[in-house]
């Protein structure tokens, strides 16, 4: 496998391998984020896989990661970081809640 072809699928793998929420309410920020990612990948995959490419799959992985970084998996509280509050000595729903927003 060349390198610009293992960076690709590497960016693939990242937009759709996102942390799981650690509660059933958080479903809804989760797949929303989930399906923006693999969307980005889609569009790649198939810019890639295209008779007729425009760029590269190296630059292709590169303008795959931006949008990604533009769509961090954020807004919900995952599975790692309700274990980890809990560990911490935290409650249930200490652990659950996700921060307050310092712009508010």
């Amino acid at each position: 496998m060349t390198d610009d072809v293992r960076a690709l699928l590497s960016a693939v793998l990242e937009a759709l391998d996102i942390p799981h929420p650690a509660t059933v309410g958080d479903d809804e920020v989760y797949s929303r984020i989930r399906n923006d990612r693999a969307t980005h990948a889609v569009v790649a995959l198939r810019s890639v896989l295209d008779d007729k490419p425009l760029m590269d799959i190296e630059w292709t992985a590169a303008y795959l990661r931006e949008r990604l970084t533009e769509n961090p998996p954020t807004g919900y509280v995952t599975v790692g970081q309700a274990h980890a509050a809990l560990a911490e000595g935290k409650s249930w729903s200490e652990a659950v809640a996700l921060p307050a927003r310092e712009d508010q």
